[in-house]
């Protein structure tokens, strides 16, 4: 392993769709006024799902215990929806290509808000999971998402500048200038990429031809 490429999965390498969400919130209506609660993943304290779960049972004085039965019943539900070809998961225009170009050249991985077990069943029912699997951390154990590349670079014998992420959203920026790895600003999103840039992103990618040149350039490969 010379070199590492780490993703996020949401607006990376994956659409995250709306019916994905109701999942989520549909779970949660078995505890608590799901209807009330906001799809806006940056409105909660931390955008991370297990924080997530814990912010809002805290809001409505629920029992804190009640994290662990959410998320086993979310898993189940989005198994079975997948699994029963009842939800989507698009992938991003040349992100399959991205992964099977890098896969023999160097480590690939996601650090990702979303619980490690669901980014598995989604990324395999795009039949993008066998390229990330074995550097892939997700929301488990709760935090930032400074905190969850961190948790992921730990485990890679690599030098800091040896590594890119790649990410869509400020949290991912922090989480690269945080980690002192180099940093990949992606989305088909022009505003996106034009908030990216005024927190200073110095790398910015509309399209994932790009993120390759880009990847190249840093890395040599």
């Amino acid at each position: 392993m010379q070199a590492a490429v780490i993703f996020d999965v949401d607006g990376v390498l994956l659409e995250l769709t709306s019916a994905e969400e109701e999942i989520f919130f549909n779970v949660l209506a078995a505890f608590v006024p799901a209807h009330e609660l906001s799809r806006d993943w940056n409105s909660y304290r931390i955008r991370n799902d297990e924080n997530i779960i814990a912010e809002i049972l805290e809001r409505y004085d629920r029992p804190a215990n009640l994290k662990l039965k959410i998320i086993e019943r979310y898993l189940a539900e989005l198994q079975t929806a997948l699994a029963n070809g009842l939800l989507a998961t698009p992938i991003i225009p040349g992100a399959d290509q991205l992964l099977q170009h890098l896969a023999p050249r160097v480590a690939l991985g996601i650090a990702t808000a979303n619980l490690r077990e669901a980014a598995a069943l989604r990324l395999s029912n795009a039949g993008l999971w066998q390229h990330v699997k074995d550097q892939a951390a997700g929301a488990n154990g709760g935090g930032h998402k400074h905190k969850i590349l961190t948790r992921l670079l730990s485990t890679l014998p690599l030098a800091r500048d040896k590594i890119i992420y790649v990410g869509d959203n400020l949290n991912d920026l922090i989480a690269g200038q945080e980690n002192g790895v180099h940093f990949i600003g992606f989305s088909t999103d022009p505003q996106r990429l034009d908030i990216l840039a005024e927190h200073g992103a110095k790398r910015l990618s509309p399209s994932h031809t790009t993120t390759l040149d880009m990847i190249r350039q840093i890395l040599g490969v």
